[in-house]
């Protein structure tokens, strides 16, 4: 059980969403869907080693005033383990066709760690599909800016993770203890709640999970052309918000800060990683606000009872 602060997390008196889980074809692969609320529409895109459920403490806050969209991403949680297709242009093109399945023609977009360089390249590519975004702890490809971040180089897992077959047979069997060093570093050592953790040990458990998950981070050099291509052909036209805490910090948004023109930054102090889970409260203080000044776009039914 997590041992953060009270004082940290949402309102308690906050009812609880009724969330709806909806099987949805988006771009050729079967995306496991979480629906809760109505109203403008919020597509939420969560990291590793996440599912949909890494936004579960801030889930009732939004869907208070909005459509809350938020899919398993291609191959992990309880979607298709697809084969291929975790570059940043096509995890964008699920989110595009995510959209149009559900009829919406445009949606707020906030991304956590391995969502940032689809709902990035979603902005780029498809800009009248994002009213608004949201970006937390990662970084924009190789685009200037992170060069204190990567003084050291990058993080040692993702070497490990890069190599083609190795770290999902050195991990199999092993899942557990691994997602549980990444939660709880996330956290700054206070841990996420037990229901969530156990969730993604499951989600993340077995040879094929762990492939689909590392198959983001072989794909990152070609993400990160992607990024560069996208930016030097179009800009950052919304308002977006950058939102860094530990390790992460102003990285993205030193990056973004050119190619944007409209762009807030904010760093969140004693914030772990796993920004959505540790300081939910926090979070919400600046999420709430930002997405209440962008227009209405499209609605889609509340989910069935």
């Amino acid at each position: 059980m997590s041992t953060r602060p009270a004082a940290l997390r949402p309102d308690p008196a906050v009812p609880p969403p009724q969330v709806e889980l909806r099987r949805v074809k988006a771009n050729g692969v079967e995306l496991n869907v979480a629906l809760a609320g109505h109203g403008p529409a919020l597509l939420l895109l969560h990291g590793f080693p996440h599912t949909w459920q890494v936004w579960s403490e801030v889930l009732a806050p939004l869907a208070a005033h909005h459509l809350v969209i938020a899919p398993d991403m291609r191959g992990l949680g309880a979607s298709e383990r697809a084969a291929q297709g975790y570059d940043a242009n096509t995890l964008a093109e699920d989110a595009r066709a995510l959209l149009g399945s559900l009829g919406l023609s445009s949606a707020a977009v906030v991304a956590l760690d391995a969502g940032v360089p689809p709902a990035l390249s979603l902005a780029l590519r498809h800009p009248h599909l994002v009213d608004r975004l949201v970006l937390m702890e990662s970084l924009a490809g190789t685009l200037p800016g992170a060069e204190d971040f990567l003084t050291d180089g990058p993080p040692w897992w993702f070497g490990f993770h890069a190599v083609p077959g190795l770290a999902e047979s050195v991990l199999e069997g092993n899942e557990e203890r691994y997602v549980g060093f990444f939660l709880d570093a996330g956290t700054l050592g206070e841990g996420v709640p037990a229901a969530v953790r156990d969730a993604f040990i499951a989600a993340y458990t077995g040879h094929d999970a762990l492939r689909c998950a590392f198959s983001y981070y072989r794909a990152l050099p070609l993400s990160a052309q992607q990024i560069q291509q996208a930016v030097s052909q179009a800009r950052l036209t919304m308002p977006t918000m950058t939102i860094g805490a530990h390790p992460v910090g102003r990285a993205l948004e030193r990056q973004l800060r050119p190619v944007a023109d409209d762009l807030t930054g904010y760093a969140l102090d004693d914030c772990g990683h796993i920004v959505p889970l540790h300081r939910p409260a926090a979070l919400l203080r600046l999420l709430e606000p930002f997405l209440a000044a962008r227009p209405c776009s499209e609605r889609l039914a509340a989910p069935s009872t």
